[in-house]
């Protein structure tokens, strides 16, 4: 009987440190994020954009000046969330960035999502926590 209470006990316990663990993931699993990428090269300068994450391929968009893309997505439970870019416009051909990574992003992204904005001189990232649109990247010479 000693031995039935002892297995009992062990197993009550595992069973209410996986409803912690679960009870802790559950805000980074239900929040869904989103990422913008807006087009503001300027009049007449179109950008093509392909990005993807280690299992999702969102394809190739062709994007006007003043258009955007985004999507929406949840972060995985072990916190390793990327998704990443290949850009090319008239001047930058083949740009590669992180357009979501968890470690950088959770945070400052907030529940605004991350808002990217591609300009002549390079690229901007919105920051939720300041308001205000940080420069990130300098295009390559």
């Amino acid at each position: 009987m000693e031995a039935y209470v002892a297995i009992l006990a062990k197993i009550t316990y595992l069973v209410a440190l996986l409803f912690l663990v679960i009870g802790l993931c559950t805000p980074i699993v239900v929040e869904a994020k989103h990422v913008s990428i807006k087009n503001r090269l300027g009049s007449g300068k179109n950008m093509t954009l392909h990005c993807k994450s280690k299992d999702t391929d969102l394809g190739e968009h062709s994007i006007a000046y003043g258009d955007e893309f985004g999507w929406d997505f949840h972060d995985d439970v072990v916190g390793t969330t990327l998704f990443y870019c290949d850009l090319e416009w008239e001047r930058v051909q083949e740009y590669h960035f992180d357009a979501y990574d968890f470690h950088r992003d959770f945070v400052r992204c907030g529940s605004d999502g991350c808002s990217w904005l591609i300009s002549a001189e390079g690229m901007y990232g919105s920051n939720s926590q300041t308001g205000i649109w940080e420069f990130m990247y300098y295009w390559p010479n």
